[in-house]
C-alpha cells in the first residue's frame, strides 16, 4: 500500500477529473459486466480511462473497459465508470471501493449499481432485473475494516438501509411506466471467481438470496460510508449452478448483458432522470 493516505489518494484522483468538467454530476453510475451500452446514450460526454487518474487500479476482466466518464442523460448531469474492480482480481477491498471515495470526493450524493449476476430463486429466469433490496455480504471481508478516516465516514455506519427505499420505489415506477418487471430481492456476495456449487446455491437459498454474485456489496458500504443514497439493479444474466444443470460460462454473462442492456439502460436513464428532477426541486 502506498504511504500516502486513502483520503489524499481519492482526493489526487478527483482533482484530475474536476479539471475535465466545469459542473460534476451529483449522480453516479457502475457499470457491471457486459453493460456498457448505456455510455452511448450520453451526450457532451467527456471520456476519462482509469489509466489517467491517479492511484486507480487497472480492470482485466472482459466486459469491464476501464473509463470513468462525464455526460448527461437528457438534462440529467451522471458519471457512468465503465468497468469495475473485484476482490477475485487479487485487489484489496480498499481498491475495489477506491472510485466510491473519488466520487465521495467529487460530490456524488447518488450512487446506482448494476451488476451481472446469477439467479438463485427459481422465480427468476435470465434477462430478468432485479431491484435489490438487501444483501448479504459472504466476503469474509469487509471494505472499512482498519483505521477509520471520519472525513469519509462514521466509524460504525448503519446497514439498516443500505439500498434506498426512495429510489427503490422511483425505480418500480419507472419500471412500471415502461412496462418492465422489477421484483425486488437479496444479493448474496462471493469472492469467486469461480462460479458456485450446486450446495452453495441451496445454502444461499435457504438463506434467503435471491442472486448472487461477486461485486456491488463492497461498493454498496462504502457509499452508505459515505452518506450516499444507493440503488443496486442486479441482471439475471444465467441461473445459478443446479438450478437448471447446465454449465456457466462468462461468455453467456456478457451476452445477456449485451442482450438485457437497453431494457436496463432505460431504466436507469429513467431513474437517473428522476433523481435530477427532484434534486432541482428540492435545491429551491
Amino acid at each position: 500500500m502506498s504511504e500516502t493516505s486513502l483520503f489524499d489518494r481519492a482526493e489526487a484522483a478527483a482533482a484530475v477529473v474536476r479539471k475535465t468538467h466545469a459542473t460534476l454530476p451529483r449522480t453516479a453510475v457502475v457499470l457491471g459486466s457486459g453493460l456498457g451500452s448505456l455510455v452511448d446514450r450520453l451526450t457532451e460526454r467527456v471520456e476519462i480511462p482509469y489509466t489517467a487518474l491517479p492511484h486507480f487500479p487497472r480492470t482485466t476482466v472482459e466486459g469491464h473497459h476501464g473509463n470513468l466518464i462525464v455526460g448527461s442523460l437528457g438534462s440529467a448531469p451522471v458519471f457512468l465508470l465503465q468497468g469495475r474492480f473485484h476482490y477475485y482480481e487479487g485487489h484489496d477491498l480498499d481498491a475495489v471501493v477506491f472510485p466510491v471515495r473519488v466520487l465521495q470526493r467529487l460530490g456524488v450524493t447518488t450512487l446506482v449499481l448494476t451488476a451481472a449476476t446469477g439467479g438463485v430463486s427459481t422465480d427468476l429466469i435470465p434477462g430478468d432485473i432485479v431491484c435489490v433490496a438487501d444483501h448479504l455480504n459472504l466476503l469474509g471481508a469487509n471494505p472499512l475494516r482498519g483505521r477509520n478516516d471520519d472525513r469519509f465516514g462514521t466509524r460504525f455506519p448503519d446497514m439498516t438501509e443500505v439500498y434506498s427505499a426512495r429510489l427503490r420505489g422511483i425505480a418500480r415506477a419507472e419500471a412500471e411506466a415502461i412496462g418492465l418487471s422489477l421484483p425486488a430481492g437479496v444479493y448474496a456476495c462471493l469472492p469467486g471467481p469461480s462460479y458456485e456449487t450446486p450446495a452453495e446455491i441451496r445454502m444461499l437459498r435457504t438463506l434467503g438470496a435471491d442472486v448472487v454474485g461477486m461485486s456491488t456489496v463492497p461498493e454498496a458500504i462504502a457509499a452508505r460510508h459515505a452518506g450516499m443514497e444507493v440503488i443496486a439493479l442486479a441482471l439475471v444474466s444465467n441461473m445459478a449452478a443446479g438450478v437448471v444443470g447446465t454449465p456457466i460460462t462468462h461468455e453467456e454473462v456478457l451476452e445477456a448483458g449485451r442482450l438485457a442492456g437497453p431494457r436496463l439502460g432505460a431504466l436507469i436513464e429513467r431513474v437517473v432522470k428522476r433523481v435530477a428532477v427532484e434534486v432541482r426541486v428540492g435545491d429551491h
